[in-house]
């Protein structure tokens, strides 16, 4: 909305008197008649100086909210966790918008106004993405000379890595153990993903959105003489070597 729209609207609301002077004041603080468009809420009555302040500024004085999203959750259930939080939230808009972005909206804690959409969610959450793997792009890069992986490649293995690994202890083993499955053209048969027991390679897109530490061990794997890897039910991790290893480890620890 233009300036005069704005001045229009507050005083069809009875939130200014004089249009004139909130358009003067508004012009007085920016030097130009500039508004910043958003949601506003005006807690009591103001003085006309004191509401073009905060248009001319941005003060919305809303209430931000705290929304921190996991590490490894899915597009669906980060758009569960909005619902809740955000009036205007779409699901579906965000589903959809977002269908391109798997694994690739950080899982961090944002603050939002309670007004925002799914597309300021959208943008918070790629922006934040973004942010971080700039920072990794240049080993991704060196390490995709040597072995062919591709970016996407890496967030792929460290989506699988976030809900395999059950701590730091395990990430960076469990991620040489899986490349390594897929070197020798072993499917990468893990129960977060139960299709990589059928199909070998890595899945078509990331099965969730991974945190920093899983993509940095899907760049950073530690190479292990094992192949086959189990937690018992206190969640410790249990390597083997071979098959015939790997049985004996299930029958100890999970039987």
């Amino acid at each position: 909305w233009s300036l005069r729209n704005v001045s229009l609207e507050l005083k069809k609301e009875h939130l200014i008197r004089s249009r004139l002077a909130f358009e003067a004041f508004v012009i007085l603080f920016n030097k130009e008649k500039r508004i910043i468009s958003s949601d506003y809420y005006f807690e009591n009555k103001l003085p006309v100086f004191e509401i073009a302040r905060r248009i001319s500024k941005g003060v919305h004085n809303l209430a931000p909210v705290v929304v921190t999203i996991p590490e490894g959750f899915t597009n669906i259930q980060i758009a569960a966790v909005f619902i809740s939080k955000l009036v205007n939230f779409n699901k579906n808009k965000f589903l959809l918008e977002s269908k391109e972005l798997k694994g690739r909206l950080f899982p961090d804690t944002y603050f939002f106004l309670t007004t925002d959409t799914e597309i300021a969610v959208i943008k918070s959450m790629s922006k934040n993405f973004e942010k971080k793997i700039s920072l990794l792009r240049p080993a991704i890069i060196s390490s995709g000379k040597t072995t062919g992986r591709t970016e996407e490649d890496f967030i792929i293995m460290a989506s699988i890595i976030e809900e395999e690994a059950k701590g730091d202890a395990d990430r960076e083993f469990i991620s040489g153990i899986l490349w390594k499955r897929l070197s020798i053209g072993m499917p990468l048969q893990v129960d977060s993903f139960p299709e990589t027991y059928k199909v070998k390679g890595l899945p078509k897109s990331p099965i969730g959105n991974p945190g920093l530490a899983a993509i940095k061990a899907a760049i950073y794997p530690q190479n292990s003489s094992y192949l086959y890897y189990l937690h018992d039910t206190d969640g410790n991790i249990h390597y083997a070597k071979s098959f015939a290893e790997h049985r004996q480890n299930v029958s100890k620890y999970l039987k």
